[in-house]
């Protein structure tokens, strides 16, 4: 059938075509049906229907479509139906309980990558693997095959360090010291980090305020050779595509198959050519890891997948029950890491923290004898080599090298929230503390936040701030004050919960 193109200037992340109804019904498809569009090239895309939208004998391409076709809408194209990839029978395979062949993984990642599979199919294999885990060789095959798909980095020299964090603890921006200390050290961390999902602020959303975080992946291995690490947004790169495709469609499900987290984790860290890595995984009421068993387990699952990948690496169980030093949002974050590495002043959790995960990768890349790695990492704290590798890299991604903790800018709107009764800090729910921060306006806000004053067993005095919470807009303060009120973040001892009125049955 021969179709007039429209052009819908919309970006939806595959390859997607819209046709009305009419015509539809002719070419014998349904909705998430597949055709083929012919034109110089030939694509296959995923259908969507209208009634009104397209008219009969028209056919509306989506911007990756008519990127692909590079056609003006004036002109026509030819549409077929077109069969269903193979991975639609190999996803079926999975969810009938069937272990996969190596070939099938890598045919099914390949179609994930080139889009060929739409998001209902992709929730259906997220799903099966969420109900029934996938075997180790299943695993090793899937994080081999998101490598193999997308750019690599490889160097020349060796070791290649790296160091990855699960997430789901408020403030961790432990990579903005660590990976100065790592490279300060003579070691390579190219540092590939994430925009936050849920949290209020990744890695990539707190190093922007200092210098731009997007390159290629060949960017990204000529400033590691100059300056010896960077940290860099991961999803600006065609690093391990599938991973970030998928969780595309994990998020709305509030699905992470064990499998998939630890393809996600590994193959992000094999693309870049990492050989020896710290997994930093908190444990403790409000993250992912409920407990140390459950952390000793994903510990005992990530070292197996490095092994079967050639990688060296060791699992740090950490406190995750409580935030990570007192901020929490991007300009706040970088203001506490700054001057921690400008005068060694700041939280001890964020220190500490930091020194013990940088120690380890020392000792592991052989700069620091075995339990020496820490008293290494606090000593390039003090000596000033920490910052001035980080402003090394700041220069060479493109920041002012010149930055001080005091010209970052924070939201000019605040408010307080304060104790209501004397006594002793005895909960601090960071997931309360994330929304506060993310209806000020955090992350993409880059001001908003919140100051922690007071943390778990410490006194407090009726009236006295225990939270500050940063806004650039007015009206997300007020937003964020509202929930802050109405549910509070912290509990103090002798708070009343909750008044109950004696009822009396009739």
């Amino acid at each position: 059938m021969q179709l007039k193109v429209q052009p819908i200037d919309i970006k939806v992340g595959k390859y997607k075509v819209v046709l009305n109804t009419i015509d539809a019904k002719e070419l014998g498809v349904n909705e998430g049906d597949r055709v083929r569009v012919k034109d110089h090239t030939i694509l296959t895309a995923i259908v969507d229907f209208t009634e009104d939208m397209i008219s009969p004998g028209m056919i509306g391409l989506y911007h990756e479509v008519q990127e692909r076709l590079q056609r003006e809408w004036t002109e026509t194209v030819e549409v077929e139906p077109a069969e269903k990839p193979t991975s639609t029978h190999i996803i079926r395979k999975v969810m009938d309980g069937h272990k996969l062949e190596r070939d099938e993984i890598y045919e099914l990642v390949k179609d994930i990558v080139e889009e060929n599979l739409n998001d209902i199919e992709l929730a259906a294999f997220l799903t099966a693997t969420y109900i029934k885990d996938m075997s180790e060789d299943e695993t090793e095959w899937l994080t081999k095959a998101m490598i193999e798909t997308g750019e690599r980095i490889e160097f020349s020299t060796s070791p290649i360090m790296d160091k990855h964090s699960i997430g789901g603890v408020p403030g961790n921006k432990i990579s903005l010291l660590i990976v100065p200390i790592v490279a300060a050290n003579g070691l390579l961390i190219p540092k590939t980090s994430s925009r936050a999902i849920t949290g209020a602020g990744g890695t990539a959303d707190l190093m922007e305020i200092l210098a731009p975080v997007e390159f290629t992946a060949q960017q990204i291995k000529e400033m590691t050779e100059k300056v010896g690490g960077v940290i860099v947004w991961g999803g600006a790169t065609n690093i391990a595509p599938a991973d970030d495709k998928l969780i595309k469609i994990e998020y709305p499900l509030s699905i992470d198959p064990h499998c998939q987290l630890l393809a996600s984790i590994m193959a992000k860290k094999g693309a870049v050519g990492a050989q020896k890595v710290v997994m930093d995984l908190p444990t403790g009421a409000g993250t992912k890891l409920p407990d140390v068993k459950a952390g000793r387990k994903l510990a005992r699952d990530l070292i197996s997948l490095g092994e079967r990948l050639g990688m060296d690496v060791d699992c740090a169980l950490t406190y995750g029950a409580s935030p990570v030093g007192r901020t929490v949002g991007p300009a706040l974050e970088v203001i506490e890491a700054l001057k921690v590495l400008e005068t060694m002043e700041g939280p001890n959790s964020l220190i500490e923290k930091s020194a013990v995960l940088a120690g380890m990768l020392l000792e592991m890349g052989g700069v620091a004898a075995k339990g020496q790695g820490r008293e290494l990492a606090i000593e390039t704290l003090k000596n000033g080599k920490a910052l001035a590798k980080l402003k090394e890299i700041i220069e060479i991604q493109g920041g002012n090298p010149d930055v001080t903790h005091k010209d970052i800018k924070v939201g000019e709107f605040t408010a307080d929230l304060t104790a209501p009764t004397n006594g002793y800090i005895l909960e601090f729910y960071n997931k309360r503390i994330v929304q506060i921060a993310r209806l000020a306006g955090a992350p993409n806000d880059k001001g908003a936040g919140v100051m922690i004053h007071k943390k778990r067993g410490q006194s407090v005095e009726e009236g006295q701030p225990v939270l500050t919470i940063y806004a650039e807009k007015e009206e997300k303060l007020a937003e964020a004050i509202k929930s802050a009120r109405e549910n509070l973040p912290i509990i103090v001892e002798g708070m009343l919960l909750e008044k109950v009125a004696d009822v009396t049955e009739v």
